[in-house]
């Protein structure tokens, strides 16, 4: 007799492949769901593999266009970086993933949903909060945190055997001495060789960017048009590139081949470790450093500061797996107010793993070039610059008293 049906995330790789089996030899009925995020897979080979596990059904769902429209999109704009240095690839994805699967859930009436994350990393929360948040009643199945799963798999030669025993292909998975995770966003290496900070990544890591050696030697200069902090165009020469995903991929492209949006850190995980990540995100970094740019030009000095101090809280949010909640929402009300007035173009120079903007314009401009001249007097009265002065030194007087 069945335990019921769940609707597994599944990606095809060891884990997940041996979760899919395993669950099927506990009486349940599995519905595998394969979301695409851009990732490079072979996703037919991947539905056929769970069908041959035993799979009741396969779902192998398009999540591109939201993904880099509502996602992406949504985060650049946000500025949200995480730890003032990560921008998010694998945190970014997991909402989305999660949103589809609980959709999927509804409409094949299934009880359960699980994943083949770990216990130990940030993945797990990510996409639980999500499942609680868009399903309250939903039970999750977290094979690595269930008992029966973790006596029949102590390690990871357990899992090879039992891959060894059911003809489960895990050729790839002994090749590559780390994890990854790959999407539209980014790829991500960590885990394995890379667990000693202090290790250098080879070259043959990195999969998605080319070494700054390798890389041209002339420039690139591109042109990305932003509405209201969205990107809308990209214009290179007399190459013009419109739409979210076609925009974005041609940017990956770009970055790629200047070896743009590399990164080495050792990060604070929301379950209170330290993990050493590696990442490669090139359109993602032009296109944060081309917004930031642009807001230069077309955003109040005061509410710069605000949206800068909520960007960390959005990143965090993001980051820990708290995309479907209240203040999440709150949030996103914020940035749609500050990037209001944050439309026109930013040229960007792209050459030796450096994404670097060289000029901007704007309709909604704050900048006043003859306020700005040392030239022009403009409507600026420099002698009013005296008074400001003195005003704001009364405190700094005051306070020599207290230095005696």
């Amino acid at each position: 007799m069945s335990k019921g049906k769940v609707v597994l995330a599944y990606s095809g790789g060891l884990d997940t492949s041996i979760i899919l089996k395993w669950f099927i030899e506990e009486g349940y009925e599995v519905i595998a769901y394969i979301a695409d995020v851009g990732q490079v897979e072979d996703f037919e080979a991947a539905r056929e593999k769970a069908i041959k596990l035993g799979a009741a059904k396969v779902y192998v769902e398009d999540l591109k266009l939201e993904f880099v429209r509502d996602y992406i999109f949504t985060t650049v704009k946000s500025q949200a970086i995480y730890e003032g240095r990560y921008l998010l690839g694998t945190s970014v994805a997991r909402p989305i993933i999660a949103k589809r699967q609980i959709e999927i859930a509804k409409a094949e009436n299934a009880q359960f949903v699980s994943h083949g994350a770990t216990g130990k990393g940030n993945d797990q929360v990510r996409f639980e909060l999500a499942y609680y948040a868009l399903k309250p009643d939903i039970k999750v199945l977290a094979p690595w945190k269930m008992e029966e799963f973790l006596t029949r798999f102590e390690g990871r030669a357990d899992m090879l055997n039992y891959a060894d025993q059911h003809g489960i292909p895990v050729s790839a998975t002994r090749k590559k001495p780390y994890s990854e995770d790959d999407n539209m966003l980014h790829i991500s290496h960590e885990a394995g060789v890379l667990e000693d900070p202090n290790v250098a990544a080879d070259e043959d890591v990195y999969s998605r960017t080319n070494s700054s050696a390798n890389s041209p030697d002339t420039a690139d200069i591109i042109t990305i048009d932003f509405d209201r902090g969205i990107p809308v165009k990209v214009t290179n020469g007399d190459k013009i590139v419109e739409g979210a995903v076609e925009l974005f991929e041609y940017l990956n492209e770009l970055g790629t081949l200047h070896g743009i949006g590399r990164l080495d850190m050792v990060e604070n995980r929301f379950v209170g470790i330290k993990s050493r990540g590696v990442y490669e995100t090139p359109g993602g970094e032009i296109l944060y450093k081309a917004h930031r740019d642009l807001e230069g030009l077309t955003m109040d000095r005061e509410v710069m500061k605000l949206r800068d101090y909520m960007s960390l809280r959005v990143a965090e949010l993001i980051y820990n797996g708290f995309w479907f909640s209240p203040e999440f929402d709150l949030l996103m009300s914020f940035m749609d107010k500050a990037q209001e007035h944050n439309s026109g173009s930013v040229q960007v120079q792209l050459i030796k793993g450096v994404a670097y903007p060289i000029a901007r314009k704007s309709p909604n401009a704050l900048y006043d070039p003859e306020q700005s001249s040392m030239d022009v007097e403009g409507d600026y009265d420099q002698k009013d610059a005296d008074g400001f002065i003195k005003i704001n030194a009364v405190r700094l007087k005051n306070n020599t008293k207290l230095r005696g």
